[in-house]
C-alpha cells in the first residue's frame, strides 16, 4: 500500500510540475491530472482508493483537484462507512440516522428530494465523535453501556424504582447513577451521557406536564452535579422508533406494568392525540403464565424461572381457536431447576393482549387500543402525510413474543376501514429488549454529536434561570 501511494504521489507531483497553474485551472476533466494513472479508468481506480483504505485515500485528496474530486466519490466513503470497525450493526441504520437525524430535535422532515449527504466529512467527524454513556431507563429494567458497544454492558433496576421509592427523586437519581458509573469504572466527567426516559404520567393535562417536566429536570440537575459534560434526556418511544429507522409512527411499549400506545409525529410525542393505556404489563404476563403452570399442577421454583420459560417458549397465535387444536408441546431446561413442559400455556399467556378477559381483566385488548390511536390520528388531521401513523413499532421485553407483529396486524385490518387500514405495517423489536438502548446508540454515534442533541450546564442553568 505504501509503494502505491508513493508512487501516486510521485505521478502527480511530476505532473504538476511539467503542467502550468493556468492550464491546470482551466480543466474540467477528472482523468486529465492524474500522471502515470491517467489511462486507468476510472472504476479501476476506485478500487484502489478501496484498498488503499480511508486514511490513506485521504492523503491523496490534498495533492490536486483532480484526486480531491476523484476521492470525495460518495460511494467510496459509504463503502469505508459499510466496513469500518464503527460502523454498527447495520449500514441502513447509519444512513437512515445521518440523513434524518443529524439536525437534532425537532426532526426536520423531507417532502421532496433529500439533499446529497457529504460522506467523506460524515466518515471524518464520526470518527471524531466522542461517544456517550447510554442509560436507557426502561420501565422495569434499567439498560446501560458505552455507545461504541454492539449492546448494554450491565442491567440493574430502572432508575425510577431505584432504591427507596418514597425518598426524593433526586436521592434515587443520585443513587442509580452512581451505581451505573461505578459498575461501568467511568468517571462521570469524559463522556456526555444519552438517557431514556420511560413514557409516564400519559395525559396532556397541566399536573402531567409539570410531572414530566420536574422528572427531566431532576435527571439534568444529578447529571450535571456529577460533572457530566453533556446530556440528552430523550423519552423511550422516540428512541425506538428510531431504531426503527422511522421519525413517524406509533410506538407500542409493552412495559413491566402497563402498555402505551404513543403515536409519534416527526420525533415528537402526540400527547393531544392521546397516549392510550394498556394495564397489560410483562408482570401480567408472567403471573398468568404461573398460574396456567399451576393448574396443570407443573411446580417451579421461582418467578425468574417462569419469566425465562416465557421468553424461550411462549409466542403468540396467529388464530387462537386454531392453534387450540394442534399439538404445541414444547420443553425448556433452567438451569439448577430441571426440565419443563407446557402445551398450551405457550400461546395462551400472550392471548392475554388480544382477549384480557382470559386473565379476569377488564379493559380494551391491545389491538382495540391500537386502532383507537390511529383513528384519533387519523381524525386529528396534523399533517398533509395520512400515512405517517400506518407504521407500528414494537417494543419491550414481552413485545419479542413470536408472532405478536403479525397477530397484531391482522387485528387492525379487521378492525379499522379500508380508509385506515391500508398501508398499515407492524415492525417487531427491531433490535430485542434493547430496542431503545439502540436508537440512543445511533444518537450518540451521529456525526453531529453531541451538538444539537445535548445540553451542557451552562444551557441548563440559564434555562431554570428564565424559568424562575
Amino acid at each position: 500500500m505504501a509503494t502505491l501511494i508513493r508512487k501516486v504521489w510521485e505521478s502527480v507531483s511530476s505532473r504538476k510540475h511539467s503542467s502550468s497553474e493556468s492550464s491546470f485551472s482551466s480543466s474540467s476533466t477528472t482523468a486529465s491530472f492524474l500522471g502515470a494513472f491517467d489511462p486507468i479508468p476510472t472504476d479501476v481506480l476506485m478500487q484502489i482508493l478501496r484498498l488503499v483504505g480511508p486514511k490513506e485515500a485521504a492523503k491523496l485528496s490534498v495533492l490536486c483537484k483532480a484526486w480531491r474530486s476523484l476521492v470525495a466519490d460518495n460511494e467510496l466513503w459509504i463503502f469505508f462507512l459499510r466496513n469500518h470497525k464503527l460502523k454498527g450493526p447495520y449500514w441502513d441504520s447509519i444512513l437512515f440516522s445521518e440523513t434524518h437525524l443529524r439536525s437534532g430535535h425537532p426532526i426536520q422532515p423531507f417532502w421532496g428530494q433529500m439533499p446529497p449527504l457529504p460522506f467523506m466529512s460524515i466518515y471524518g467527524q464520526r470518527l471524531q465523535v466522542p461517544g456517550a454513556i447510554i442509560i436507557d431507563g426502561g420501565s422495569g429494567y434499567c439498560k446501560f453501556g458505552w455507545s461504541r458497544d454492539a449492546c448494554p454492558s450491565g442491567r440493574s433496576p430502572t432508575f425510577l424504582e431505584f432504591g427507596n421509592v418514597e425518598s426524593p427523586i433526586y436521592s434515587r437519581l443520585c443513587h442509580s447513577f452512581g451505581t451505573i458509573y461505578s459498575r461501568m469504572q467511568v468517571k462521570p466527567y469524559f463522556q456526555p451521557v444519552v438517557v431514556s426516559i420511560p413514557i409516564c404520567h400519559y395525559d396532556d393535562t397541566e399536573s402531567a406536564k409539570a410531572s414530566r417536566e420536574q422528572l427531566k429536570e431532576a435527571i439534568h440537575r444529578v447529571l450535571f452535579d456529577m460533572n457530566v459534560p453533556a446530556v440528552c434526556a430523550i423519552n423511550q418511544a422516540s428512541l425506538a422508533l428510531y431504531a426503527a429507522r422511522r421519525t413517524s409512527g406509533i410506538v407500542v411499549n409493552i412495559g413491566f406494568q402497563v402498555t402505551s400506545i404513543v403515536p409519534i409525529l416527526n420525533g415528537k410525542v402526540m400527547r393531544k392525540v392521546g397516549v392510550e393505556v394498556v394495564s397489560l404489563g410483562a408482570v401480567k404476563l408472567t403471573g398468568f403464565l404461573r398460574e396456567l403452570m399451576q393448574q396443570n399442577n407443573i411446580n417451579f421454583e421461582s418467578m425468574y424461572t417462569i419469566r425465562s420459560i416465557k421468553e424461550k417458549l411462549c409466542y403468540v397465535a396467529a388464530d387462537y381457536e386454531v392453534e387450540l387444536s394442534k399439538n404445541t408441546q414444547a420443553s425448556f431446561g433452567a438451569r439448577g431447576v430441571g426440565w419443563f413442559t407446557i402445551s398450551n400455556e405457550r400461546f395462551q399467556t400472550g392471548e392475554i393482549l388480544f382477549q384480557p378477559r382470559l386473565a379476569g381483566m377488564q379493559t380494551m385488548g391491545l389491538h382495540q387500543a391500537v386502532a383507537l390511536c390511529m383513528d384519533h390520528c387519523h381524525s386529528a388531521e396534523l399533517t398533509d402525510d395520512d400515512s405517517w401513523f400506518k407504521t407500528v413499532v414494537l417494543a419491550g421485553g414481552s413485545a419479542c413474543l413470536p408472532g405478536l407483529a403479525g397477530r397484531l396486524e391482522k387485528e387492525l385490518h379487521g378492525l379499522l376501514p379500508s380508509s385506515v387500514s391500508n398501508g398499515i405495517t407492524v415492525i417487531p423489536p427491531p433490535f430485542g429488549a434493547d430496542t431503545a438502548w439502540f436508537g440512543a446508540k445511533l444518537i450518540s454515534n451521529l456525526s453531529t454529536f453531541p451538538g444539537p442533541w445535548c445540553i451542557t450546564k451552562k444551557q441548563f442553568q440559564q434555562k431554570s434561570k428564565v424559568r424562575r
